[in-house]
């Protein structure tokens, strides 16, 4: 089974400060995360934005002068960038960090669903510890985060998730594949919004509709994530061995609070892109997948047919649908998971079309929906009235006294995967059978021994030369079990470097 992760930007505020500086404000809120002081050891080598998948690289980004003017003025900070990013990974082996204006974390690398939802959810509690650290400092309940993607002022902020993909599949074959389901699919993973936006013109209160990143989607495909932002990114950054992988980085996807929703999201791409590595030919292509983005967006009563090339017109339902025959068709049987996501991802769709009130507390935009029309009606009000944004925000609060959904899930309203007690251990551990879990054992035993991290690798100090844990290529799970034992056991890295790289010699 592929690894999958997500990276969550959230939204900041304090509502002591309304003229805050976010990048101070999301650099203090990780760093009171940190029992210690805070060490730079994220080595930003291995990250190069530029690369694209189509095979060549780009010269410049469109988010280039806004990062030239953020450089500008962070010349004049008294802090370095190393510092500015606040760049930590955790004893779970996640990243949690300061992406310029936003408390950023990314889990660990995940190989199921449940772990994959578990750690997500430690993600929404780290960064909720974090700010009330943050407040305790304040002296007041002034900080407060939202897992949401806009601020309702024309401007977007992501979640990201991103999968471990074949590099022997040809990247036009991915977009042929994932193009139309991305665009449906929010019809599953909207988070729901109130209002329509845009980075040039604002907000502007009315209409609902299903996502709250389908208003900035401005390209079929690039490698810009701040600017002209692709359905698809074609961002060429593997973290693993290149010659055998590429990571499919998407940004389209909003922030689920639902676990559901979130299950539904990464569980079906995954059975996507299974379908594509297997050669299985998708016959849909739309004619203008930007315009039908947010055409499907802005009808939540799910009527709006978008045209394909071959002159066809189909609903969002009706390309998901198209998608889960397929899926069901080659690969119904595979495992235990493929099969409970191909029925609930039937369900669902068949919910959607005649009832869609069951899937309240499992899909956000539904159940967001329910909450604001039933707060309409008591308060009389239209979806016009700018009362209804600052609702649409606090549904988003990850503070359970504060937060609409948590209160939901609070009274057992919500549907739930996980129990209180994974997501607690995988606050304290990642996943056993990743490379992501291995990164934070790594965090765990010999933090003071590390030099440098990035996903694909560790590097520790002692003796003569620095010592390399490669992960590039470390994705099978026998092998990560195999590697966690030794450096479980080992008194030092540099042992347990020497008996890791001794048994993969041998087995050589």
């Amino acid at each position: 089974m592929r690894l999958f992760g997500i990276e969550t930007e959230y939204g900041i505020t304090r509502n002591d400060a309304p003229e805050m500086d976010p990048v101070v404000e999301s650099m203090e809120l990780v760093r009171a995360y940190l029992a210690a002081s805070f060490e730079k050891r994220w080595d930003y080598a291995g990250e190069d934005p530029r690369e694209d998948a189509r095979g060549f690289r780009v010269s410049g980004l469109q988010q280039d002068k806004e990062e030239d003017e953020f450089a500008k003025v962070d010349a004049h900070r008294p802090f370095s960038f190393h510092e500015m990013k606040s760049d930590l990974v955790l004893p779970n082996g996640a990243r949690f960090y300061n992406d310029h204006t936003h408390p950023e974390y990314a889990t660990p690398e995940c190989r199921t669903i449940r772990d994959l939802l578990a750690q997500d959810r430690a993600g929404e509690r780290i960064v909720l510890r974090a700010a009330q650290r943050r407040n305790q400092a304040l002296g007041g309940s002034h900080v407060r985060l939202y897992k949401n993607n806009t601020d309702f002022h024309g401007h977007s902020y992501g979640c990201h998730d991103n999968y471990l993909v074949s590099r022997a599949v040809p990247f036009p074959a991915l977009v042929a594949g994932m193009v139309p389901f991305l665009v449906s699919r929010q019809v599953i993973a909207g988070a729901g919004k109130v209002g329509t936006e845009a980075q040039e013109s604002g907000y502007v209160p009315g209409r609902y509709q299903l996502s709250q990143r389908a208003d900035f989607m401005e390209a079929e495909l690039g490698v810009d994530t701040m600017h002209n932002r692709p359905i698809l990114n074609t961002r060429d950054e593997p973290h693993a061995d290149r010659r055998k992988y590429r990571r499919l980085h998407l940004i389209i996807g909003d922030a689920n609070m639902c676990e559901y929703a979130t299950a539904l999201k990464v569980g079906t791409t995954r059975l996507v892109l299974d379908l594509i590595e297997r050669g299985v030919a998708l016959d849909v292509e739309l004619d203008q997948p930007v315009a039908a983005v947010k055409q499907l967006s802005r009808d939540p009563d799910l009527k709006a047919a978008v045209r394909l090339k071959d002159g066809r017109t189909l609903s969002a339902l009706d390309l998901q649908r198209h998608y889960h025959e397929a899926a069901y068709q080659a690969l119904a049987g595979t495992d235990e998971e493929s099969d409970w996501l191909l029925a609930e991802w039937s369900e669902t769709l068949d919910l959607l079309a005649n009832d869609r009130f069951q899937l309240i507390g499992k899909l956000d935009w539904v159940t967001k929906q329910w909450l604001l029309e039933t707060f309409m009606r008591e308060e009389r009000i239209g979806w016009d009235d700018p009362w209804l944004a600052s609702l649409d925000l606090e549904y988003h609060n990850v503070d359970p006294e504060q937060g609409l959904y948590l209160g939901l899930e609070a009274d057992g309203k919500a549907w739930r995967m996980t129990t209180d007690e994974e997501i607690d251990e995988a606050i304290r551990n990642g996943p056993s059978d990743t490379r992501g879990g291995l990164r934070g054992l790594c965090v765990q035993r010999f933090s003071r021994q590390i030099k440098s991290l990035q996903w694909e690798r560790v590097q520790f100090t002692g003796g003569f030369r620095s010592r390399i844990l490669d992960m590039g290529d470390l994705f099978a799970p026998n092998d990560v079990q195999r590697c966690a034992r030794i450096f479980t056991q080992a008194p030092s890295p540099v042992d347990a470097l020497t008996l890791w790289n001794d048994g993969k010699d041998r087995q050589v």
